[in-house]
């Protein structure tokens, strides 16, 4: 389910990315479950039993920009303490729509999260609480169609389409309104128990939340598609994993776990019945229907498909790795993982008002919810090595079986011969079911080294991977407006990624890392038109070449210090899809920011900061076009930004 729920990251210790590669930890062990495109693991700062100690920090800058977070650490006895966080911000947009310019400006948020956090510890046994609240109204992602391409210039045929703004603006008719608004609370409980010789660990976690969204996906003022979203949805996991912590040269841990999910969502598609009758038809809806004798009358709220949707989802995994350390310079591991997951799904296509029916998007209606169940095991093993020659350095090397879930797509059914037919009428349960696809299975392989040079004065850390695919799952068209997923083709993936920080002098140091990718993807002719043309193309959305560079200043002033530094992060071009068509071409970009300040040795901060220095114009991303949706960009970069922060610590 698209856009949902990250973390407000400001009220976190630390957050880390794992991109790419099959297999990725999570919070230190063995697999995220079917976390084949990657993982998150978020550390929470825990409650300190020994120290009466907090922060606060306000952030002010242009365009109504507050944002402030806090913390406090209260020890209660020496055996339990509290954390108490909280984070509160909003910013105003940036981006005008030239379809309703008296509207507020859109990339606008106002967001507000709190966590409560408790640790007890008492001899060999330790529990960790955390209660997390988040509400938050921001803007959806925009949209702004290229100007290019065949299918923008038969809108401009048929409708003399003109878009306004400039290219940091959108031209939208945003027919449900726009929104991206969540209601998230969440709840985790870490139990440890030292054994002797071992600990055991019990992980409880609990989420629930509301969420609504809506957006003009098609990027221009016609009412070609807009897109809305209402969901709710429980998550429950439950993990116990077991974790050697006894001397000698073999280690070892082992687990299991327990999920249960529940999901209910709305969707709507929403579309202009005239732009409909007279892209697909040459003529008005009037003169269509009165072609075949019938008379036409519009719907109030235009042509505007919707369906329900139902997961339910649980699984379980059992996990093992174990370690030997043939030398203090010389180890190997080796883990075994086996997860079965178990879906059931229901989708009920509603009737529209319209007497188009459900033309575009859906092609079909249903009596009552179609539905099908079905799950999907694997067995994937990892295996890694590791050497070190000496204290500076550590060389690895691994080999990762990855494996995501098959699934079922959110708005199609099968028999394919259904939707878009006169069979596509009230559909019964039982005459047709939810579109399935199969699960995505990789390997990946990587190998590395992280050390340091000249007495520890430089930090290097590199690695270079390679990784294949089968059954890929993606997005594919489908028949009009049709978001189908499907199993698509091959994949082989290679690259290289490197950091190194150096201290230049005793005033300067440098932080610079990049990054190499590359892919070859064959067997996916759902993504080329159904032909071979795309074959050993790359990835889409993947820039070639990424990086970033700092270089920090710092020196002593009376009690305390200035500090500054200059930031750039870029990457090469990309393109929205497979065909690599020049209407979905996103430039490549530099982006520049730089930081001024001041931190006290008494525990207090200010730092003048510039952000997009240059102003530069570039975008999240862009998407390929089909039918009567163009080509777009997607997410126009923050313009340059000044602004203030200060912030203060206490305690210790």
């Amino acid at each position: 389910f698209a856009r949902l729920l990250a973390y407000s990251p400001t009220i976190t210790k630390r957050c880390r990315t794992r991109p790419h590669r099959a297999g990725a930890r999570r919070a230190g062990f063995l697999f995220g479950r079917n976390a084949i495109a990657g993982a998150i693991s978020v550390h929470t700062a825990r409650p300190k039993l020994d120290a009466y100690e907090g922060y606060a920090e306000l952030d002010v800058a242009e365009r109504g920009r507050i944002v402030g977070e806090a913390a406090l650490n209260l020890p209660l006895t020496d055996k339990l303490a509290v954390r108490l966080a909280g984070y509160g911000g909003k910013e105003n947009g940036y981006v005008d729509n030239a379809f309703d310019l008296a509207a507020d400006r859109l990339v606008a948020f106002r967001k507000g999260a709190g966590r409560f956090s408790a640790l007890y510890e008492d001899g060999g046994f330790q529990g960790f609480l955390t209660l997390e609240y988040e509400k938050r109204n921001q803007s959806p992602a925009v949209y702004r169609a290229t100007e290019l391409g065949d299918s923008y210039d038969a809108l401009v045929s048929i409708f003399g389409l003109t878009l306004g703004g400039n290219g940091r603006d959108i031209d939208s008719d945003l027919g449900f309104g726009e929104a991206d608004d969540s209601t998230i609370f969440s709840a985790g409980l870490e139990l440890n128990f030292d054994i002797g010789g071992a600990t055991i660990t019990s992980l409880t976690g609990f989420k629930d939340h509301d969420y609504f969204y809506a957006e003009d996906f098609d990027g221009t003022p016609l009412r070609i598609n807009d897109y809305r979203q209402d969901q709710t949805g429980e998550y429950f996991e439950q993990e116990v994993r077991v974790v050697s912590d006894a001397d000698g040269p073999f280690s070892w841990y082992a687990g299991a776990s327990f999920y249960n999910e529940q999901i209910d969502v709305l969707f709507g598609q929403g579309q202009d019945e005239e732009v409909y009758c007279q892209y697909y038809y040459g003529l008005s809806c009037s003169d269509y229907f009165a072609g075949g004798g019938y008379a036409f009358t519009p719907s109030p709220v235009g042509l505007v498909e919707e369906n329900a949707v139902r997961g339910r989802y649980h699984g379980w995994a059992g996990y093992v790795d174990a370690t030997y350390a043939f030398s203090e310079k010389f180890d190997i591991g080796a883990g075994l993982r086996y997860s079965r997951d178990t879906k059931k799904f229901g989708i009920q296509g509603l009737a529209p008002v319209s007497q188009l029916g459900n033309a575009f998007a859906l092609g079909f209606n249903s009596t009552d919810f179609l539905t099908a169940k079905d799950d999907w095991d694997a067995l994937t093993p990892r295996f890694i090595a590791r050497y070190r020659p000496d204290d500076d350095w550590l060389i690895f090397a691994s080999a990762t079986r990855g494996f995501k879930a098959g699934g079922f797509g959110s708005f199609t059914i099968v028999p394919d011969s259904i939707p878009f037919s006169p069979d596509g009428v009230d559909v019964a349960p039982g005459d047709a079911f939810p579109d399935p696809f199969d699960p995505e299975k990789a390997w990946s392989y990587e190998v590395g080294t992280k050390g340091s040079l000249f007495g520890g004065r430089t930090k290097v850390d590199a690695n270079v991977y390679y990784y294949t695919y089968k059954d890929l799952q993606s997005n594919v068209p489908g028949v009009g407006g049709g978001i189908v997923v499907d199993n698509v083709g091959r994949v082989k993936g290679w690259g290289a990624e490197g950091q190194v920080r150096t201290a230049l002098t005793d005033y300067f140091d440098l932080l610079l890392n990049g990054a190499y990718h590359n892919s070859d993807v064959t067997e996916a002719q759902a993504l080329c038109d159904d032909t071979l043309d795309c074959e050993g193309n790359p990835l889409a959305a993947a820039p070639r070449f990424s990086g970033a560079a700092v270089l920090n200043f710092t020196a002593p002033l009376g009690a305390g210090a200035v500090r500054s530094s200059l930031e750039a992060f870029g990457q090469t071009e990309t393109f929205g899809g497979l065909r690599r068509l020049a209407e979905a071409r996103s430039d490549g970009y530099i982006d520049l920011s730089a930081r001024l300040g001041y931190e006290s040795e008494k525990g207090w901060t200010i730092f003048g900061y510039v952000e997009n220095l240059t102003n530069s114009l570039y975008y999240t991303g862009a998407e390929e076009g089909g039918g009567p949706i163009p080509a777009h960009f997607i997410g126009p970069s923050r313009p340059r930004t000044f602004g203030v922060r200060v912030s203060y610590e206490f305690g210790g």
